[in-house]
């Protein structure tokens, strides 16, 4: 009976600890010794390069992340597992405890914040219009009639059917799977135009056969508050990732970051893609926040 007792204890203490650890990452990080991140396989902070590896300046950002947390929690070695995520599936990987930080190109926005928390904002993103060079589109208006693609599990096309210049515009929505995907429906004519973040709009175009034939066009659409995505209600764990951004920020290093892979070329093609830090997220670093995109519409 005592036996019996005991083995209940131990397996009421084991479900108690893995109750715990759900809102304690931290602790779920030391007691495994590695932590889970979320990255994206085609997104312009975010991206793959075969073969299981991982670049891109949230990529980069984050690593830097980890390896304050490794020292934070006093762990000679902490591994890194890489779970590329999608539009689709990355808030549901992070609730449900298979993604224990997610950088890849999240809008922080107050339906999302229901869900999840964010750190504070490392990118202010523009959604912006993708065309090719010859179609003659350059702005909202001319997409009256047109297709227009956007990934599957991004807020593009309903920030574009809000935009005040697109009243009495009819235009066909088709969604690729990811942003690769979005930007081939484009690149193969089966869309006239790619609705996304800025920065992944000229991250494909820089990635394409011909750069060239592309451009960026028309009115900004939105203003996003892009920003790293933890669980909800673990506080600890979020001071300790916003701690080290906050220390990227000040001691110039994200700023070199962010040159290194928006300002220099980049692989696989050594292409720059071009897109000087913006006004909106050196403010956002200068008063480090975890502002949802509602707050930035205000301003």
């Amino acid at each position: 009976m005592k036996k019996h007792i005991f083995a209940m204890a131990v397996v009421a203490l084991a479900a108690g600890g893995a109750f715990a650890q759900a809102n304690d990452t931290l602790a779920k990080i030391k007691s495994s010794g590695s932590i889970t991140l979320g990255v994206r396989e085609s997104s312009g902070l975010s991206y793959t390069l075969g073969n299981g590896k991982y670049v891109g300046f949230h990529t980069e950002m984050a690593e830097r992340i980890i390896s304050d947390l490794r020292k934070q929690l006093g762990l000679s070695a902490l591994e890194t597992k890489y779970q590329p995520v999608t539009s689709q599936n990355r808030i549901p990987l992070v609730t449900n405890g298979t993604v224990d930080l997610e950088c890849g190109s999240t809008t922080n926005n107050a339906t999302r914040q229901k869900d999840v928390a964010f750190a504070v904002t490392t990118y202010v993103e523009e959604v912006r219009i993708a065309v090719k060079a010859n179609s003659g589109i350059a702005a909202i208006k001319d997409l009256n009639g047109k297709s227009v693609a956007t990934t599957t599990g991004t807020t593009s096309v309903q920030t574009l059917r809000k935009n005040e210049r697109a009243g009495g515009i009819d235009f066909k929505e088709v969604y690729g799977k990811d942003h690769a995907d979005s930007f081939l429906l484009l690149e193969t004519g089966r869309a006239d135009a790619f609705v996304m973040d800025g920065s992944i709009l000229a991250a494909n175009i820089s990635k394409a056969k011909n750069p060239a034939d592309f451009k960026i066009v028309g009115e900004v659409l939105s203003v996003e508050p892009i920003a790293c995505m933890l669980r909800k209600d673990d506080p600890a764990f979020k001071k300790a990732v916003d701690d080290s951004i906050k220390r990227q920020i000040a001691d110039g290093s994200l700023t070199k970051l962010y040159d290194k892979w928006f300002m220099q070329p980049v692989p696989p093609t050594n292409i720059k893609v071009g897109l000087p830090l913006s006004d909106a997220t050196k403010a956002a670093w200068a008063n480090p926040n975890d502002k949802p995109m509602e707050d930035y519409a205000k301003k």
